[in-house]
């Protein structure tokens, strides 16, 4: 037990085990040991069960104070689709489609809402284009759509797609931060990012 705890990566745990209870567990008692790892390849959640021999009186865990890192889990599995205001439904799917190049999903549903709108691929997820009044001021915006609310696009070249914009004349900024990624804003002035995995 004393060798589970002490991983070399570090880990930080919701709960601590009372240390009047860790001699009536040993190593032998884990039925099941589960690791979740960050991007890194730092451990991000270790939980265990354990067939406990014996009883223990007092409490078994102390819950540390609530904090930012307990997990709350109802199955998120991914992001399904963005939803984007837009004035003039055409005018951004030439954006969309033709400066872009994303694909309508013929499939989802125009015909049943109360506007207009349009679904569009971004790899296995969604953007769905909605003809509404936009509230939200189109100018005084940040000229860097990193610094206002955006949707982030992973793409594969930042370069090929720079030079898309620049054929069709579309302003851009780039990472501020160095990394591989271009900020555009759609004929709407919403804030776009694509970023190069």
């Amino acid at each position: 037990m004393a060798s589970l705890l002490s991983l070399s990566a570090p880990i930080s745990l919701q709960y601590k085990l009372n240390r009047s209870i860790l001699s009536a567990l040993s190593a032998h008692t884990l039925s099941k040991v589960s690791h979740a790892y960050t991007g890194d390849g730092r451990c991000r959640r270790l939980s265990f069960k354990t067939k406990a021999a014996g009883s223990v009186e007092g409490n078994v865990l102390n819950k540390e104070p609530a904090s930012t890192s307990d997990k709350i889990d109802y199955g998120v599995v991914g992001m399904h689709h963005v939803g984007i205001l837009c004035e003039n439904l055409e005018r951004s799917l030439e954006f969309y489609q033709n400066i872009l190049g994303l694909e309508i999903n013929e499939a989802r549903p125009h015909d049943k809402l109360p506007y207009r709108g349009a679904w569009l691929w971004v790899g296995s997820e969604m953007i769905h284009l909605m003809e509404l009044p936009n509230p939200d001021p189109l100018t005084g915006r940040p000229e860097h759509g990193g610094r206002d609310r955006h949707a982030c696009i992973s793409i594969r070249d930042v370069s090929k797609l720079q030079a898309i914009l620049d054929k069709a004349g579309i302003p851009y900024t780039l990472s501020r931060s160095g990394r591989p990624a271009i900020f555009t804003r759609d004929p709407d002035a919403n804030a776009l990012e694509f970023t190069q995995v």
